[in-house]
């Protein structure tokens, strides 16, 4: 209790800051939702229409639900090139704050931004699909986008490894290296004859926000998240931040 206290703490500060940088990621965040959610409703709409079984969709949702996760702000925009986070676990580690406290804030904040980024996305993708609104009712929607969402909570655990343990260059590589894996994971369910997507969307809208791999996304990615939290902070004791 103590630790979730000390990192919601954090995490209140943090919007306290600069209220320009705050606006600034709030613009960035929707700018890019729309982006996002208007392609991949542009692409997943037709499918839906056509009952296409084409690995497009299968590919876009596997790599864009993990990044609702994320905060959209000059930190993480330029991690790749400045190493920002690594800089950031170095002052921190000048501070007497436990790194499970480090830990819990970073999901807090990834919670968050599912909460928002899932909402705008997942909004827009509805908005501007005629064959989602025809297909599924609300809950049934909400059912399919929070299947979703659990499967964006199973990969965050990883990033959230990758973002804590390798250095802005690395985490670039193994971040292309989750894409590809998501375009193999797409080709292979595709070649069996399958698609995630189709399947989601049935059992959302046969079960209604009763769906159990809807339930079942949302187990599995907490504990995900917690077990890629204690490696995580089992590792980053022993990191060489230099």
């Amino acid at each position: 209790m103590r630790t979730l206290k000390d990192s919601w703490f954090m995490l209140r500060s943090d919007f306290r800051g600069d209220k320009l940088k705050i606006l600034g990621t709030l613009v960035i965040t929707v700018i890019f939702m729309c982006y996002l959610g208007g392609m991949t409703s542009l692409v997943a709409n037709d499918v839906l229409g056509e009952q296409d079984r084409t690995m497009i969709t299968d590919f876009l949702f596997l790599s864009f639900i993990p990044l609702l996760g994320l905060t959209f702000s000059r930190r993480s925009m330029k991690y790749w090139s400045e190493d920002s986070y690594t800089k950031m676990l170095v002052y921190l580690r000048t501070l007497p704050i436990p790194a499970a406290v480090i830990l819990s804030r970073r999901k807090l904040q990834g919670g968050g931004s599912f909460i928002l980024n899932g909402t705008l996305f997942f909004g827009i993708v509805y908005l501007l699909g005629e064959n989602f609104r025809t297909e599924l009712a609300v809950p049934s929607y909400i059912a399919f986008a929070i299947t979703w969402l659990g499967f964006g909570f199973m990969v965050s655990g990883l990033y959230i490894f990758i973002e804590y343990l390798f250095s802005g260059k690395a985490y670039l590589w193994l971040t292309l290296l989750i894409v590809v894996l998501s375009w193999g994971i797409s080709f292979l369910v595709t070649l069996g004859g399958g698609n995630l997507f189709l399947y989601s969307i049935s059992y959302s809208k046969e079960w209604g926000l009763l769906s159990p791999i809807m339930w079942g996304s949302l187990l599995l990615g907490t504990i995900s998240v917690q077990l890629f939290s204690k490696w995580t902070i089992h590792r980053l004791k022993s990191r060489n931040l230099v």
